[in-house]
């Protein structure tokens, strides 16, 4: 009998290079655990069940997969197969993982709950009563709920970190640039990244290095400095680590993640870590603002390709080219995007581009600049990743800017193009709270030692306690 709640993907590969299972029993275990538990958790929006040689993966349905429906999470896609394969799922496949199946998400990855997808939202294996976070709330459950051993999912403004946070497990927002986007369905070009959403660090540092890398496809990707390692030390010795006074003191952190947050950094000051507090005030002050003008910005951009000429939904017209285009974009867009692509547009528009888009441009480089000068004196920054636990499904669904500030730690990051960890670091109000590492760019190795060694530490059981 596989346990695919405790089964981890090094596990699960280590099963099956010793023979002790096979690639269609592993499989199986999985498919076995979706018919028990994704009714409820919604997970998934197409289960593929791939049988293969490896171990199973999960994609968020903005990564394209050839023949197999990539829906963005909108109903303007609906129906759409794509014939090629992104980047990342052709080194999937190289790797011989099989895919599970295709989960869930806000639609066109614009949303901090998964609340926004035009099929319904997900919910949190801890509490199917609250949002697993979001936007790649389906992959985050998946892997919290035992319904893939390891998960893809996409990272604009949070979108691997806080989910993963508000689920238990472990989400790697890669440095901007070290992981292809070719074949990934576009929000703000340059800030999606692809990321691995998984059990543990180890597990992570495993799926990063199959997915990373140079891609000729991607003019925005680099080569790797150095191969990824797969962390083994449980010590933190002359690690310097950066407590930012902004990001841990913020107006809205619930005090139960403020004391698990705490309790994790003595952890690393006991492990060796040299622990200091420092400033980054104009990146919290102004983070926020950057990125929804920037983000909508390019959405606005990305989305115009959706008029109903060339692929998925189109409304019923009658010749007039125009109302094609409106009435499709109407029917096929949800109310987030709608929302984005208008506060985008307007950013753009003349007479406001320069006010607006221009500025945010200007701010996003003081923010890059406030991290580079942190990242002299730091190995590590740390914070929570997310001010609070998993709120209630409909808590914040009708105040929009009340959702947005859920990336509030996460997005500062984000806008300097940095690598960031999430790791569980305890338990509020019976509900996992998410540890914020943060490094200079391509640092990934650094945050893989950091956070396994706090992993080890923590001793955090990643099963929910309801399932287990």
């Amino acid at each position: 009998m596989i346990d695919t709640l405790r089964l981890t993907a090094e596990e699960a590969a280590g099963l099956l290079e010793r023979g002790e299972v096979s690639g269609d029993e592993l499989a199986g275990a999985y498919l076995g655990a979706i018919e028990e538990r994704d009714a409820e958790l919604h997970a998934y929006l197409h289960v593929v069940g791939e049988r293969g040689a490896g171990v199973p993966i999960a994609y968020k349905d903005v990564i394209t997969t050839k023949g197999i429906p990539t829906t963005a999470g909108s109903r303007i896609l609906e129906g759409y197969t794509p014939v090629f394969d992104s980047t990342v799922a052709s080194r999937c496949k190289e790797a011989r993982l099989p895919v599970i199946g295709k989960t869930n998400l806000d639609e066109f990855a614009m949303g901090s709950s998964t609340e926004n997808s035009a099929y319904g939202p997900s919910r949190n294996p801890w509490d199917p009563e609250r949002v697993p976070g979001g936007s790649s709330g389906g992959s985050a459950a998946a892997v919290a709920g035992g319904l893939a051993p390891w998960a893809l999912g996409t990272d604009t403004g949070g979108s691997v970190k806080q989910p993963a946070s508000l689920c238990g497990v472990v989400g790697l927002r890669p440095t901007y640039g070290t992981v292809s986007r070719y074949g990934i369905v576009a929000f703000a070009s340059s800030l999606d990244q692809v990321g691995p959403i998984t059990k543990t660090v180890r597990d992570n540092a495993r799926l990063y290095a199959i997915v990373a890398g140079k891609d000729p496809c991607d003019s925005t990707t680099v080569e790797l400095p150095e191969p990824v390692a797969l962390p083994e030390g449980e010590d933190l010795t002359g690690v310097r680590v950066g407590v930012p006074r902004e990001m841990n003191e913020a107006e809205g952190i619930a005090p139960g993640v403020s004391e698990s947050v705490e309790a994790a950094i003595r952890l690393a000051e006991e492990l060796g870590a040299d622990v200091e507090e420092t400033s980054l005030p104009r990146s919290v002050e102004y983070g926020l603002a950057c990125y929804y003008l920037v983000a909508p910005a390019e959405a606005s951009s990305n989305l115009a390709r959706y008029d109903g000429v060339r692929y998925g939904h189109r409304a019923e017209g009658d010749g007039d080219l125009t109302a094609l285009y409106a009435r499709t974009r109407w029917e096929g867009f949800g109310a987030e995007p709608k929302r984005r692509i208008l506060l985008g547009t307007y950013a753009l528009s003349a007479g406001y581009y320069e006010a607006y888009y221009g500025q945010a441009q200007k701010v996003r480089t003081v923010i890059a600049q406030e991290h580079a000068a942190a990242f002299e004196r730091f190995d590590v920054l740390v914070s929570p990743t997310s001010p609070t636990v998993a709120f209630r499904i409909g808590e914040k669904a009708e105040d929009p800017l009340a959702m947005y500030l859920s990336d509030l730690l996460t997005i500062p990051a984000n806008m300097a193009g940095l690598p960031g960890l999430s790791i569980p670091c305890g338990l509020s109000d019976g509900l996992p709270v998410g540890l914020q590492l943060i490094g200079p760019q391509f640092s990934e190795n650094t945050l893989f030692r950091v956070g396994h060694a706090l992993e080890r530490a923590l001793d955090f059981d990643y099963v929910p306690e309801r399932l287990r």
